[in-house]
C-alpha cells in the first residue's frame, strides 16, 4: 500500500494486463511462420469466410472446399498483408470473394462442356444416325455373304476389294495363275451380288 502525506493508506495500482493481440497482429506473427498466430487467425476469420463463400455459391460443400483454399491462400500469403490498407478481416474476404467467383465461374464452364457434349450425342440428325446404321447394317449383310463364299474366293475378293490390291498382286500374293484368280473374283463377286440381292 503506499501513503499520502497527512492522508490514509492507498491501494497499490493493479499492474496493467497487456491487451488482447488484434487479428492483424496475429497475421502478421502468422507472416513470420508463427503457426500458434495462424491457429488463432484461423478461429477469428474462418465463420466470416465460409459466410462469403456460401453467399456467392449457395453450395455448402462447394463453400467449405473454397474456405480451406481460402485459409490455406491467408497462410501462405500473409507476409502480403498490410494492415494500412485495411483490416485482416476485410482482406481475408476480398481473398474469399475472389475464389468463389472463381469457382462459379469453373463449374459454369464445367456444366457447358457437359452440356455441349450431351447435345453432340442427343441432337444428331436422325438422317446421320439412319445412314449410321444402315452402314452398319450393310457392313453386317456383307460380312454374312463374304462368309458363304467358298474359301478362295473369299481370298481373293478380299484382296482384291478391301485389300485394294490388282488382279495381278492377288495372283502373286496366292501364287495363282492371273486367269483363275479372275475367275475367283467373278464366281465371287456374282455369289455376292444374288446374296445380297443386288440386280444384274
Amino acid at each position: 500500500m503506499t501513503t499520502t502525506p497527512g492522508g490514509p493508506a492507498l491501494p497499490a495500482p493493479e499492474p496493467v494486463a497487456d491487451e488482447p493481440e488484434t487479428t492483424e497482429d496475429l497475421l502478421l506473427r502468422a507472416a513470420a511462420g508463427d503457426e500458434a498466430a495462424f491457429a488463432q487467425v484461423y478461429d477469428a476469420l474462418s465463420a466470416s469466410v465460409f459466410g462469403t463463400c456460401l453467399a456467392v455459391l449457395r453450395d455448402r460443400d462447394h463453400a467449405a472446399e473454397v474456405l480451406q483454399e481460402v485459409m490455406v491462400e491467408v497462410w501462405r500469403t500473409a507476409a502480403r498483408f498490410d494492415p494500412a490498407r485495411g483490416t485482416a478481416r476485410t482482406w481475408a474476404l476480398t481473398l474469399a470473394h475472389r475464389r468463389a467467383v472463381d469457382r462459379v465461374r469453373a463449374v459454369q464452364a464445367q456444366r457447358n462442356r457437359d452440356q455441349r457434349a450431351l447435345d453432340e450425342q442427343v441432337e444428331r440428325p436422325f438422317d446421320v444416325v439412319a445412314e449410321e446404321v444402315e452402314e452398319s447394317m450393310d457392313r453386317a449383310r456383307v460380312r454374312h455373304c463374304l462368309d458363304g463364299l467358298t474359301p478362295t474366293q473369299h481370298e481373293a475378293v478380299t484382296l482384291a476389294y478391301y485389300g485394294g490390291r490388282t488382279y495381278r498382286e492377288v495372283a502373286d500374293e496366292l501364287a495363282a495363275p492371273l486367269a483363275t484368280v479372275k475367275s475367283r473374283i467373278r464366281d465371287g463377286l456374282l455369289r455376292l451380288r444374288d446374296c445380297l440381292g443386288v440386280a444384274a
